[in-house]
């Protein structure tokens, strides 16, 4: 297979990957490459379309703006796991293929064609919404368009508040090249002495010009747009410092200030099997990603030839293929600062996540719980606060609950549950928490919280060895009337209460007694790490069941249809990704035994639908809209006994295979109408949905409602439905959603 684009293969003009349809490998082995499309690839497809978010004008323009810096900031991220983690494997002389047939170092050249026609379409973007957003006077300025007095407030507000904390670092002989930390801004500044200070012709050799570095201090506190004149419009906080270099540099010439940004790989595992201390390991880990490779060197255009190839050779990288000129501002994740101005008309309608219609009640909500048997929340739809959180509140007060454990992967500084974790140990309740060390860019943050937890008295473990803990957990242990009772939360997202206004995902709070025995055999297993295979009732563990499960329930739905082929059969699943080569295989396996496959895979999905003879009953849509899908559905028809799984686990071979993740079922028939409500939302034509054809591009659909305007219109349904049936008014009719 040649470099670039591989056999049967093409980029579209969109960026996306596409596949030609006529290859005929569907009638051959399903190992054969050109059935599958390559992750990284499709990842920058999903990324494409974030970035068509930004195009839209039905949303408002500060939407725009930010769904731009999510776009950039999505692609600092990609280079700093998926292209640092690439680079490795060549490096490390990896010649092994992917399933789509391509070496690492393919993936490498074709994902940064892609790359750089994304941000060359980035900067199209950003030109046209500053104009855009001028008519509603927010302007970001050039330094020199300044007014003098603009300019002598500006160098007094960045001498009192900026300049302490900024600290150039010559570039000579004497003067090692300067470390430079990973997606920080820089200042490349070429200084000489004036004219007038040289007494005569520099001697032979002898340079005329010195180099300095200066690290442009953003975050902290210090942001990168400075306000001129107390109102919407900005100077860029490097334009603000190159403009003042004077402050620096006194009595020196400043002959050129180049802007440049470097990305390093953030992929610095290290070995657990030889760790005696994971948590010291992690901490080397961490001080090794600062230090790790650099991967991409951005900077402006214009800048000196033999400065870029300069900083290329200092930094490692090879000119041609590492380094991205680019016109205007670096670092466009950074306009989520201009995103966040507080202009109503320019942003979406408020959301106000509201209150679940069975937790309305002022009741103990265990009693709730036990009374219902299950609740399904649906964030950000259904209140976070009064839902899971308060979940915790209670159980860390409450004088009948006697034990607590919980899992984190991600969570935030500010989090409630922390304090409602103390509360429960200083209460006397037995808590324990399983945190994982190793969540990406989480991992210092994660340290703090186990050592605040342990303060408490809290038993604090760190998962199993070799398998990271993703799965999202609560377990209540309370004595009840009749006895020990179990209470669990089962969630699809963290518990993380930012993300949960932001972020479309599920939870089941529940009193399934078997649930709770299964969750406390996972929960003795977490944190002892012994017997990973144990007798579970009713969720579905991975690694130890959840893979080979789903294939088996895959190869029920076939056998079920091949015993009455007039059985409709129909599988369907909602997923971040799908990426698992066994997984995908059994889904073409499926299509050709006639069963209907639905696929709402939000980002990368290696599977290609409609083709003919193999995966022509497939059909894959992506939602893309206001809150980030990361829900994760599972639904099997089962010959009418139907079955749908909600949990943390992708269809992914990391997450079936190297993590913790549970799926868990969900029985009841109204709980099961709600998620049925999700599903259909999804899959009708809606604005947020594209669907993917079988050359693996994919097209927008031209519906103008919302799916997810539709279920924030049918969580309020519901809450005026229970408020109604509260007050006695059930029998006035509520507007159709």
């Amino acid at each position: 297979m040649p470099n670039g684009p591989g056999r049967n293969e093409f980029v579209d003009g969109n960026g996306d990957l596409a596949v030609s349809s006529d290859s005929g490998a569907a009638q051959g082995s399903l190992l054969s490459p050109e059935l599958y499309l390559n992750r990284e690839l499709t990842w920058l497809s999903f990324n494409r379309r974030v970035l068509a978010e930004a195009e839209d004008e039905r949303n408002p323009l500060l939407e725009r703006l930010k769904f731009l810096a999510i776009t950039a900031s999505n692609l600092d991220e990609f280079f700093i796991k998926r292209i640092g983690g690439l680079k490795q494997q060549a490096a490390s002389g990896v010649q092994a293929l992917t399933l789509d047939g391509r070496t690492p170092q393919m993936q490498i050249a074709e994902c940064l064609e892609v790359i750089r026609r994304q941000e060359l379409r980035q900067r199209e973007v950003l030109a046209l919404l500053f104009e855009q957003l001028k008519t509603h006077g927010i302007a970001v300025r050039r330094y020199e368009e300044l007014s003098a007095s603009q300019q002598v407030a500006l160098r007094e507000h960045y001498l009192t508040n900026i300049f302490p904390l900024v600290t150039p670092l010559a570039i000579d002989p004497a003067h090692p090249f300067p470390f430079v930390s990973s997606l920080s801004l820089n200042l490349l500044v070429t200084i000489r002495q004036p004219a007038d200070d040289q007494p005569g012709e520099p001697a032979a050799g002898e340079p005329d010009t010195a180099l300095a570095r200066i690290k442009v201090p953003v975050g902290s506190g210090v942001p990168r747009f400075l306000r001129v004149d107390g109102g919407n419009e900005f100077v860029l906080l490097e334009h603000v410092i190159a403009h003042n270099l004077d402050l620096l540099f006194p009595q020196l010439e400043i002959a050129k200030c180049e802007l440049f940004r470097v990305s390093r790989n953030a992929n610095a595992e290290r070995d657990e099997e030889e760790a005696d201390d994971l948590l010291a390991m992690i901490e080397t880990e961490l001080r090794d990603r600062r230090m790790a490779p650099i991967v991409r060197l951005e900077a402006e255009r214009g800048m000196e030839p033999v400065h870029r190839g300069m900083l290329a050779a200092e930094l490692g990288l090879d000119e041609r293929a590492d380094v991205f000129e680019t016109d205007g501002m670096l670092g466009l994740r950074d306009l989520m600062e201009l995103a966040e101005l507080e202009i109503p008309e320019l942003h979406d309608p408020p959301h106000h996540p509201l209150n679940h219609p069975r937790l309305l009640e002022h009741r103990n909500i265990f009693h709730v719980i036990r009374d219902a048997g299950s609740l399904l929340l649906r964030h950000p739809y259904d209140s976070y606060a009064t839902s899971v959180e308060r979940f915790l509140r209670e159980a860390s007060r409450d004088p009948k609950v006697r034990a607590v454990k919980m899992t984190i992967y991600r969570t935030s500084a500010d989090a409630r549950l922390l304090g409602y974790l103390c509360e429960a140990a200083r209460n006397g309740k037995q808590v324990a928490v399983v945190v994982e060390l190793k969540a990406r860019f989480d991992e210092e943050a994660n340290i703090h919280f186990a050592s605040y937890l342990e303060d408490f008295g809290i038993h604090v473990t760190y998962g199993v060895l070799g398998l990271k803990t993703h799965c999202k957990l609560i377990l209540v242990v309370r004595r009840d009337y009749n006895g020990l009772r179990r209470y669990a939360h089962i969630g699809t997202g963290n518990y993380h209460a930012g993300t949960a206004r932001l972020y479309a995902d599920f939870g089941l709070l529940t009193a399934d007694e078997r649930i709770g025995h299964d969750l406390t055999e996972l929960f003795n297993f977490l944190t002892t790490g012994y017997r990973l295979k144990r007798a579970y009732q009713k969720i579905l563990p991975a690694p130890s069941i959840l893979k080979q499960a789903l294939l088996e329930k895959i190869e029920r739905e076939i056998e079920l249809k091949s015993r009455n082929p007039r059985y409709e059969a129909l599988l369907q699943f909602k997923v971040n990704a799908l990426e698992d080569g066994d997984i995908t295989r059994a889904l073409y396996r499926a299509s050709q035994a006639g069963i209907k496959v639905d696929l709402i895979v939000r980002d990368s999905c290696r599977l290609r639908p409609q083709l003919q003879r193999l995966s022509e009953n497939i059909r894959v849509v992506s939602i893309v809209g206001r809150f980030l899908e990361h829900g994760r559905i599972y639904y099997f028809r089962n010959g009418g006994n139907e079955e749908y799984l909600i949990g943390s686990a992708d269809a992914m071979t990391r997450n079936l295979e190297s993590r913790v993740e549970v799926l868990v079922p969900v029985e009841d028939p109204l709980l099961r109408q709600e998620l049925r409500t999700v599903l259909d939302c999804q899959l009708k034509p809606n604005r947020g949905q594209w669907e993917m054809g079988s050359d693996g591009s994919y097209i927008r659909s031209t519906a103008t409602e919302s799916c997810q305007q539709c279920l924030i219109d049918v969580a309020e349904g519901a809450h005026q439905t229970r408020h109604r049936r509260r007050r006695g008014y059930a029998h006035r009719p509520l507007r159709n959603v």
